[in-house]
């Protein structure tokens, strides 16, 4: 019965100690914030979030097996080697890209791996309300960019289009911890953001093992309170010939009435007793 109490006791105590002490990392509270925005300066355009980058494509000649097309290209395509009439001009504009030179949350620097591991870059559309006045002249709005052609169904080689691209965060509860002052990826942290699928159901998993101790909590108190009823219950069984023992007149004799005629034994000796006749008296 000892064993059993002492077992039910130590778990109650792991049942309480995971209930209170289980490990739930803390994740930022805030939103990353730079330390100021991120802008195109040539085109006025300001990105909202934590990296911009603008991509220019220019219509140009390219080989296509033993002939010539026209299409867009990012890059400048080589035609020294052309016929005059498939010559391209000079790339006149390039693309670039430009980051924000530090992020904070909650007041701590967020560290620069967490941005290129977990960042994201989207298509946006700028309001181009700070274009200059001169690009004003040359590009007019197409799609989500600007374009240079005159009939964007029609393009001419030599035509340009532009649009950008900002660099957004996912959210970072439980993808960054603090660590030395600085919020880092944790030492196993995958590449690329994970999917929302495993995401989910790694939160339900979660959040099953952090419940858990409160039922080993429960149990355990169910077979605390069990085991100290079964000891008190053979406790009281063990009482019981005490006290009948208790009860039993001296000498070993069990006397049922009192005109009862009884012979046994004396306790501890080895010559029987007399016989004991006890008989009511008359007045």
């Amino acid at each position: 019965m000892r064993s059993w109490w002492c077992a039910a006791a130590m778990l109650l105590f792991a049942g309480g100690a995971l209930a209170q002490d289980a490990p739930i990392e803390s994740g930022p509270t805030d939103a990353p914030q730079p330390d100021k925005s991120v802008r195109d300066a040539e085109f006025g355009v300001v990105a909202r979030h934590y990296g911009l980058e603008r991509l220019v494509e220019m219509y140009q000649w390219r080989m296509d097996g033993s002939g010539y097309v026209r299409a867009w290209s990012a890059q400048p395509i080589d035609s020294a080697h052309f016929p005059p009439a498939q010559a391209n001009p000079a790339f006149p504009l390039q693309s670039r890209r430009w980051l924000a030179k530090s992020i904070s949350i909650d007041g701590k620097p967020l560290d620069p791996a967490v941005l290129a591991a977990l960042g994201q870059w989207r298509d946006f559309r700028p309001s181009f309300s700070s274009l200059p006045g001169n690009l004003a002249v040359t590009f007019q709005p197409e799609g989500d960019g600007l374009g240079s052609a005159e009939n964007p169904l029609d393009p001419q080689v030599g035509d340009l289009r532009i649009r950008w691209r900002e660099l957004v965060l996912p959210s970072l509860q439980d993808r960054v911890v603090l660590r030395d002052g600085r919020w880092r990826l944790p030492a196993r942290q995958p590449a690329t953001a994970p999917d929302p699928g495993n995401q989910r159901a790694n939160t339900a998993r979660n959040t099953r093992l952090h419940s858990a101790p409160w039922w080993f909590g429960g149990g355990a108190i169910v077979v605390l309170i069990a085991a100290l009823a079964a000891r008190r219950r053979r406790r009281a069984r063990r009482r019981r010939p005490r006290r009948a023992a208790r009860a039993r007149p001296r000498g070993g004799l069990a006397v049922d009435r009192p005109d009862a005629r009884v012979r046994g034994w004396r306790r501890g000796s080895r010559r029987p007793v007399r016989s004991v006749t006890s008989c009511s008296t008359t007045a």
